[in-house]
């Protein structure tokens, strides 16, 4: 199978449940933004020192969350084809403050406002935390504008995910503090 079909060149794709819109579609921004964070936490990734397996395996699980997420941000909210899709948990939401619970134990308070930086790893993550707010922003600006009302599988998915997005920003920015920790690595306190 080819990876290009051409489908595209006049500033139309299709969407998983089939209906045709502008590539500058509110809800392909928004699966695209997904896409684009994914790619982000990728970079992180590779940037990773090898003995941080069980924060790699952190990410791996976030990355595959977010295909879930951009799936049912590729359907059009109450279509036939959402019925295909695995339901996004709020569980996901909760695991991830679980992380952020056990990383916080390991970091000082704390009592500054902290500028992006520190390790390399710690710049990903920031940026991973940036892009993941832009997304938010996004999902919530796509479901406002969604033609059908939010009701009911696809309402409840939605605002899962969003909340999932929301304590995914708060992750990395503990995760930015965390590996700049093991790195040994102070945060970097911003002057005014």
């Amino acid at each position: 199978m080819k990876i290009y079909t051409g489908g595209g060149d006049r500033g139309k794709t299709s969407l998983f449940s089939g209906e045709r819109v502008s590539k500058y579609h509110v809800q392909v921004e928004a699966y695209g933004d997904v896409d684009e964070l994914n790619s982000v936490i990728g970079a992180l990734a590779v940037d990773l020192p090898n003995e941080r397996g069980a924060i790699l395996e952190q990410l791996r699980s976030i990355q595959s969350a977010l295909l879930k997420a951009g799936a049912w941000l590729a359907v059009t909210p109450g279509s036939d084809s959402a019925s295909m899709l695995e339901e996004f948990s709020s569980e996901h939401a909760v695991e991830l403050q679980n992380v952020i619970d056990k990383m916080d134990e390991h970091l000082p308070e704390l009592r500054n406002f902290i500028l992006p930086g520190g390790c390399r790893p710690s710049a990903w993550a920031h940026l991973a935390r940036t892009v993941c707010r832009r997304v938010e922003r996004r999902v919530v600006f796509f479901m406002k504008q969604a033609d059908d009302p939010q009701e009911g599988a696809s309402a409840e998915n939605l605002k899962n995910i969003v909340a999932f997005l929301n304590r995914l920003s708060d992750y990395f920015f503990v995760l930015a503090r965390y590996l700049n920790r093991l790195s040994g690595v102070d945060d970097i306190i911003w002057k005014k």
